[in-house]
């Protein structure tokens, strides 16, 4: 369980495929606190560390995650956003983020505010996700406020700190994002869709 608020940004160092696996590094600030087994976001997937050597440390992705998030466009080089397991106790200062990721978008519109940001994303409506105007979503793993909420596409406004302190400021137009929906809005859209 994550709570969205990013703790730091790593930098993809190695990607490796093994069979329908795959293995990518990833250097980072937070690499020292880490441990074998641990859970961490990756642009809000959960991954586990499987190796740690030096600065960086080691994850594995399967077929299912690389097929729904957007693991398969990652690079060596790319900013990562990271945010380890929240503990118990701890303050929820984003919202309730499970780590699993619903499906990609792509970043349609980039507007600078007087000082900060809008950033517009489509996603496909065939999965049935929902946004709704000022509710939660999760974009590549950092919780923000839904505005402009509609059919399939939805806009978030970044202010500095987010802007500086995640890889929002490495988006472009046509950047594939993670998106995981409100987990309170699935049930009750499932409640209602069955």
């Amino acid at each position: 369980m994550f709570t969205g608020i990013i703790e730091t940004v790593g930098r993809v160092q190695e990607i490796q495929k093994d069979q329908e696996n795959v293995h990518i590094t990833v250097a980072s600030s937070l690499t020292g606190e880490l441990k074998i087994d641990q859970s961490v976001a990756h642009n809000g997937v959960c991954l586990t560390v499987v190796a740690i050597k030096d600065n960086t440390y080691t994850v594995t992705a399967i077929a299912e995650t690389i097929n729904k998030t957007n693991l398969s466009h990652w690079k060596v080089g790319d900013a990562v956003n990271l945010e380890r397991a929240m503990k118990l106790g701890d303050r929820l200062d984003g919202h309730i983020v499970q780590g699993h990721v619903d499906q990609i978008g792509t970043c349609v519109a980039i507007e600078e505010a007087g000082g900060s940001w809008h950033y517009t994303f489509e996603y496909d409506s065939v999965f049935n996700n929902i946004t709704i105007e000022k509710g939660s979503i999760t974009v590549n793993g950092v919780s923000l406020t839904v505005v402009n909420s509609k059919a399939n596409q939805f806009s978030v406004a970044i202010i500095p700190y987010t802007y500086e302190h995640t890889n929002f400021n490495a988006f472009q137009i046509g950047t594939i994002i993670n998106l995981e929906f409100d987990v309170i809005g699935k049930y009750v859209s499932r409640l209602y869709n069955p």
